[in-house]
């Protein structure tokens, strides 16, 4: 496979400060690993992260943001799935 084969993979990583990964960019690699290790070198060249996810760009599945009424106004009328009524503790961090 040449360079120019290279398959597109998209990059999340997770900052210091965060909980969760963002999305970071994309990037071409032959495989996994060199796409962990150019991810690296790109996006977290002053150490900002402390965990990188890669995955091909193929490999993800996305919904129709034209379709969006279609997908989530259902969760709308399912007012027990969203707990905004219940009072969190103090000690409870990160929610």
């Amino acid at each position: 496979m040449n360079k120019k084969e290279w398959p597109l993979w998209e990059v999340f990583v997770r900052s210091k400060n965060g909980l969760e990964h963002r999305h970071f960019g994309s990037l071409h690699a032959a495989d996994a690993d060199m796409a962990i290790e150019n991810a690296r070198d790109v996006y977290t060249r002053r150490s900002e992260g402390v965990s990188i996810w890669v995955v091909q760009s193929s490999d993800i599945t996305a919904s129709n943001p034209e379709e969006s009424g279609e997908l989530f106004e259902p969760a709308k009328d399912k007012v027990y799935r969203h707990p905004t009524f219940y009072e969190l503790p103090d000690e409870l961090k990160h929610m």
